[in-house]
């Protein structure tokens, strides 16, 4: 009998322990890139995030050098672009080859549509959403 009283005090001790709330980790941010010199993430990389709707250049050593152009999985996407935020597009075509997102495969190899050369800044936007009335 003692030796259930025990068991029963044990398994009451640890429901209570666990019920304890756990402290809340906190929200990650919108809007991290990652940026690597070599494909599928290798070489040298940086990780950043980054603020929605500003043009944003290349980090140093990465201008015109990467490989990997990964945006986070949340709700946001990038637009690559040739040249400084500073420079004014004057391509026909446009400067970008259009939005990047965390389910784009082509962020994990830029040279695969050459483009690993082009890219000096980009700017990242939240998706848009809407509804039909």
């Amino acid at each position: 009998m003692q030796l259930f009283t025990t068991i029963t005090s044990l398994v009451a001790a640890a429901t209570c322990v666990s019920a304890r709330g756990r402290p809340a980790l906190p929200k990650r941010e919108v809007g991290g890139v990652l940026i690597c010199s070599g494909a599928n993430a290798t070489g040298a990389c940086h990780y950043e995030v980054y603020s929605m709707t500003d043009c944003h250049n290349m980090p140093d050593g990465f201008s015109a050098a990467t490989k990997t152009f990964a945006p986070d999985g949340d709700a946001f996407y990038c637009w690559p672009k040739v040249g400084q935020c500073d420079d004014i597009c004057t391509s026909p075509t446009g400067c970008t080859f259009g939005a990047v997102s965390f389910y784009n495969p082509v962020k994990w190899d830029l040279s695969s549509i050459q483009w690993d050369r082009l890219i000096e800044s980009f700017e990242c936007r939240l998706n848009d959403t809407s509804s039909a009335a």
